[in-house]
Order: C-alpha cells, then structure tokens, then sequence
C-alpha cells in the first residue's frame, strides 16, 4: 500500500514534514504555473513530477481537472473540455503518473453547510445539515436530472476511457459528497456503492474504477469494509481516501479519523485483505488548536494526527 499524502504543486513545510513521517507517496493538483502553458500541458506536468521527485516523493495521483462542468450539465463547449482532458491523460501517461481522480458533480464540488464545527477539544471540521439547503434558490444551470447526468457520464467516458487505456492511466471516479440529491436543483448520482458500480460498468475497462473515498461512503449508510472487498476483488479500487464521519446524508459532521462511525482496523485490514496495493492519503482532517482554517479539512496537524493513525492502523491489520 502507498501511504501518500495531498500536496501543493509547489514545495512547501508538508514536502518536508511527509518524508520525516515516511510518506513516500504524493497526490498533486494541476500544475498551475507563471507560464503561457496550460497547466495540464505536458511540460508543467514533467516538471511537477521531477520536483517531487527531487524532493524524495513519488507523484502518483493527479487529483484535479481542467474546467469539466459543461461535460456534466452536457452544455455547449463539452467537446472542448473533453479535449482537454483527454490533453491531461496522455500527458499523465507521459510523465509516468499512473492515476488520475476525477468526479461528476455539476456545479459544485465537495458540498458543506458550515466549516466550523466544533469537534472533540473544539477542533473544526466541515459539516452539512441539508434543511439549510432546502429554501435555497437554483443555480444558474436550473434543474439537473439524474437522467441527464447518467447520459452525460456515460458519454464522457466513451470518449475517455480510451485515451486511458492508450497512456496506461487509470481513472479513478470519486463518489458525490455529500451523498444527496437534489442540492439547490442540481441531481447527484454517484451516492451508493451500487451507483458506483453502475458508473464504472458503463464504459467497461481495466483503466476505469473508482477513488475509495470512505467518509463519503459511510455517510451514505455503507458498511465500508464490505465495499472495500466488493471493489478490491475486483481490482477496481485505483486509490483510497482514509477518514470518517458521523450522521446521515441529511445530517453529517466529519470527524478525527478514530472518532467516526467506521471499524477503522476492519477497513485497514480489508484492504490487506484484497491486496491492494495503491495510493490511500488521509483525507478532510480536522483543524487543531492555534491554526487559522484557512484551508478547512487541510490543515497541517490534523495530517500529522491522520498519518500517524493511518501508520499504526497498518502495522496492526498486518499481524496475522
């Protein structure tokens, strides 16, 4: 398993700080640079993946896009951002970084109704309480069926997930988060084990599978270390995102990673259990005493706090 960790495109303190706690691994965004080149161009791709490489961290995952919501909503200009995606997979292919995370929700991205929940010792995460959602008005894109997404996914993967099998990248789709529909009029499809599954099989292929993202899954209502053994014997699990929540769709808070709903151990050791052996970052940590939540959910400590959890998790679930 490669315990990694989400990085900025740009050396900063966590570079650093990974290595001492042994991370190997990184998960990078595009690479936005002072340059005429679009950021999922081949150069700055290259030269992303050789600064990592510099600084002891193999780039594994690009989990970042180009513009894709005219390919959700199937909006004039689709085609063009296909393009550019399909620009980024052959350039990942290149470059040698073998996975790309990718999601398809329209409009917005990861959904939260407040950033400043109070946690255990008054640390702060991000919560959703739907009611607040309830009154609030359309997006400018209006009412978005599931049946139009489902049409639209499948279309963008017919036009993907060859040019995946050709640069050897594997694409690995992200469930909706939170996992309700509608939010604000816009449908999400992907809040299920099965919905997933559904995703996956429409484009059949060994390059199309899906990022493991646990929190998501378990606010869904699922038992995540069956899910873990559903997709790993089927070699579909490309990458994995290591954290927990409490609640429901309609009502959730996350949580320090052993302070949520899930066996943490059964989910470690289902993994082993399958052989995976790809990229698992910890994913949406808490804000700790004295940081400023600038970044909710990627705060420096909480990293230190799920990595060291993550580490010890590792260890147990492989004593036979």
């Amino acid at each position: 398993m490669q315990l990694a960790e989400f990085f900025t495109s740009q050396p900063d303190r966590l570079w650093q700080l990974a290595r001492q706690m042994g991370i190997g691994h990184a998960v990078g965004p595009l690479p936005w640079e002072e340059t005429t080149e679009q950021p999922w161009d081949l150069m700055p791709m290259i030269r992303m993946k050789q600064r990592f490489e510099d600084a002891g961290l193999s780039l594994v995952v690009i989990e970042s896009a180009p513009p894709t919501n005219r390919i959700k909503l199937g909006a004039a200009g689709r085609d063009e951002e296909i393009g550019y995606v399909k620009q980024l997979i052959a350039h990942m292919g290149v470059a040698g970084i073998p996975v790309l995370c990718y999601n398809f929700m329209a409009q917005f991205n990861w959904f939260r109704t407040s950033t400043t929940t109070r946690t255990r010792g008054g640390a702060l995460v991000s919560s959703y309480d739907h009611s607040l959602m309830t009154e609030a008005p359309l997006t400018e894109a209006g009412i978005v069926t599931e049946d139009q997404l489902w049409e639209n996914l499948k279309y963008y993967l017919k036009e993907i997930v060859p040019v995946a099998e050709k640069a050897g990248v594997k694409l690995a789709l992200h469930p909706d988060d939170p996992p309700i529909t509608p939010i604000r009029g816009v449908s999400r499809i992907l809040r299920s084990a099965d919905a997933l599954q559904q995703a996956i099989d429409l484009v059949p292929s060994e390059y199309s599978g899906v990022t493991l993202c646990q929190g998501t899954l378990a606010t869904a209502g699922e038992d995540i270390p069956a899910v873990i053994r559903r997709f790993g014997k089927q070699g579909k699990i490309f990458f994995a995102h290591f954290r927990d929540v409490r609640g429901t769709p309609e009502k959730f808070e996350e949580t320090f990673h052993d302070d949520g709903k899930t066996d943490m151990l059964e989910a470690m050791k289902a993994y082993y259990d399958v052989g995976f052996d790809g990229p698992m970052r910890p994913d949406h940590v808490p804000t700790m005493e004295g940081e400023a939540n600038a970044n909710p959910g990627y705060e420096l400590l909480g990293r230190l706090f799920g990595v060291g959890y993550m580490k010890g998790l590792m260890e147990a679930a492989r004593i036979k």
